[in-house]
């Protein structure tokens, strides 16, 4: 149900809008036009900070990943400490890391010509010797070179060779000889630096997983200012009037909560002057839905489509009574819905997920129900089995009719239920919204489909006279015609109206019989993962061994199973989820007449 809304202009001393806008945020109750983006230099640095915590927050949830166990207490209370101080902890790991990584690449040069660097090169030469530096592949390598030069081995590798030849005076190499630039600092030199740089990056990081405990103090802090933003943007957006000395603003609240609203403005300063009148359609308040326990479940999915405008009527009692159906209809497996109840008792206790637990709980209720009435449990047919009661057996839906599975004519019949509750909710609201003399069209293939399906309906069930039916039928389709071909428009030409319910019968005529043929995946669905999961039952059946008794083979047999109905569980569950969601977005909604253009209402409130 859409609440009814009262609508709020306010006129303000632009002094007292401070003020004001807090004193409606400590309400929770007024929903206010909010600018879209910052307009001032206060609202930018407002977003600013924002970014600077959100950024800050992120780094303390990346540390608390990888935090031990033993990690000490945060010693700053204020989270503006705890944010500056996580900048500039995350800056200089930042740059201890990127120091790292060069002085890993300088110690890769150096290892190979161990403790030589430009101390131990400075005093060679001091002794008039030049020392030259050699890589050489160790195939090239020959003994015969200790004779001809002074030179030292410093390390070597199974391809290479790397050593020290010392000349003296204005000797030269002699040969090819491949010499590279010398080290600047020895390896051990360099290993001590890097050691030095890891205890400091070790220090900030401990120092760092202290502040992980100031978390919650500053998602507080975020908090806060996202509700300062929206109160400043809320300033924003007031028109500026008298030479911007006072503010205009526009806002919209629930008509239950006028007397609460008119006392708070009572008391606020008075440099606030107000009105209130009920909301027009003109007037595009948001939308807020007044659901009970049950269809608040699946607002949800109504919001994923659009809510409803305030002249259309609220589709989520609707989508709770079919939604609910379909998805058991979908899984088809009493088995799943077990499952599905287990894992809502899980989500219960999840503190992220709890808000989940009762649609969860309340489809696997369903699930396991319509399972058993379609007669499936983990892939096997319960009406062959002996252990089901005779009794409990007569309810499950089995057989055929009129040569047809009885489960296909099941869901083809839901659909046309489905398709005439939409028509019929249809032909109401248009009354409501534009009045009976102005929606005798819409009456009129209201009458003629959902009459013609409920005479239809009793004719078979109540075995009525061939020939009353026939009167009935054509009392109908005579009335239906009326309003269909010349009363669709009632300010028109009529020869026009004649036209326009030609064009309006060939694609009713056509849409309907594809909408009602798409119900008919409520059964194959259902049928698909009971064969898929008998299919699972038979693969690992076929392992185990013919005479019975304990094998190895029961391990895979389990193990097949188990896994084959988890994969199929998911698989169902994701079909239950988007087929309904298409058959009530598509379906119900076009033959119902909703478009859901409204804008969900989000009052100024403490958060």
């Amino acid at each position: 149900m859409i609440k009814q809304m009262t609508k709020y202009s306010f006129v303000i001393f632009h002094e007292d809008t401070p003020a004001f806008l807090d004193t409606l945020k400590q309400l929770g109750l007024m929903d206010i036009t909010r600018s879209t983006k910052p307009a001032t230099e206060d609202s930018r640095m407002l977003f600013d900070e924002i970014h600077r915590y959100s950024t800050a927050l992120k780094d303390l949830k990346a540390a608390r990943k990888e935090a031990r166990a033993d990690i000490p207490e945060c010693s700053l209370g204020d989270a503006g400490e705890i944010v500056s101080r996580c900048h500039a902890l995350t800056g200089e790991i930042r740059n201890i890391k990127a120091e790292l990584v060069l002085l890993e690449d300088e110690y890769k040069a150096a290892l190979p010509w161990g403790a030589f660097g430009e101390d131990t090169i400075a005093r060679i030469k001091a002794l008039g010797l030049t020392p030259c530096f050699v890589s050489l592949p160790a195939k090239k390598f020959d003994e015969s070179l200790k004779e001809k030069y002074a030179l030292e081995i410093i390390s070597q590798t199974p391809d290479k060779v790397n050593m020290v030849i010392l000349l003296s005076g204005g000797e030269r190499l002699k040969g090819k000889f491949k010499t590279v630039d010398p080290p600047k600092e020895s390896a051990d030199s360099i290993q001590r630096r890097i050691a030095e740089k890891e205890a400091v990056l070790e220090e900030k990081e401990t120092e760092l997983e202290a502040l992980v405990s100031g978390i919650e103090t500053v998602e507080s802090k975020i908090e806060t200012l996202k509700a300062d933003a929206e109160v400043l943007l809320a300033g924003e957006s007031g028109i500026k009037a008298a030479e911007n000395t006072i503010d205009v603003f526009t806002g919209f609240a629930p008509k239950e909560s006028d007397a609460e609203i008119a006392a708070a403005l009572e008391n606020t300063s008075d440099g606030v002057y107000w009105t209130a009148e009920p909301a027009k359609v003109e007037d595009n308040p948001p939308i807020a839905l007044k659901n009970n326990w049950y269809t608040r479940m699946f607002a949800v999915l109504t919001d994923m489509y659009g809510r409803p405008a305030y002249n259309e009527f609220d589709p989520t009692p609707y989508i709770s009574v079919f939604f609910l159906l379909f998805f058991a209809m979908c899984m088809g497996d009493a088995g799943y819905g077990i499952l599905l109840i287990i894992i809502a008792l899980l989500l219960r206790k999840s503190k992220g997920a709890a808000k989940f637990a009762p649609l969860v709980l309340t489809l696997g209720i369903a699930t396991l129900v319509v399972g058993f009435l379609l007669h499936t449990f983990f892939g096997i047919d319960i009406s062959q089995v002996s252990w089901i009661p005779d009794g409990a057996k007569k309810f499950m839906i089995t057989g055929k009719i009129a040569g047809y599975d009885a489960q296909m004519v099941l869901s083809l019949a839901i659909g046309v239920l489905h398709i005439c509750v939409a028509m019929t909710v249809k032909a109401v609201y248009a009354v409501k919204k534009n009045g009976f003399a102005n929606s005798l069209g819409t009456i009129g293939w209201t009458l003629l489909i959902v009459g013609g399906v409920i005479v239809g309906a009793i004719a078979l069930g109540a075995n009525l006279d061939k020939s009353l039916v026939k009167i009935i039928v054509i009392v109908l389709g005579i009335v239906s015609a009326i309003g269909i071909f010349l009363l669709n428009d009632i300010h028109r030409n009529p020869l026009k109206n004649i036209g326009s319910g030609l064009w309006e019968t060939y694609n009713t005529v056509t849409g309907l019989l594809g909408d009602v043929l798409s119900y008919i995946r409520l059964y194959a669905l259902g049928l698909a993962g009971g064969m898929l999961g008998a299919a699972f039952n038979q693969l690992g059946g076929m392992l185990l061994p013919e005479g019975g008794g304990f094998s190895v083979m029961w391990i895979f047999f389990i193990l097949i199973v188990v896994f084959g109905h988890v994969l199929n569980l998911a698989m169902c569950c994701l079909g239950a989820f988007v087929h309904p969601l298409r058959l009530n977005f598509l379906e119900f909604f076009k033959n119902s007449g909703y478009e859901g253009s409204g804008k969900t209402y989000k009052p100024l409130a403490n958060k």
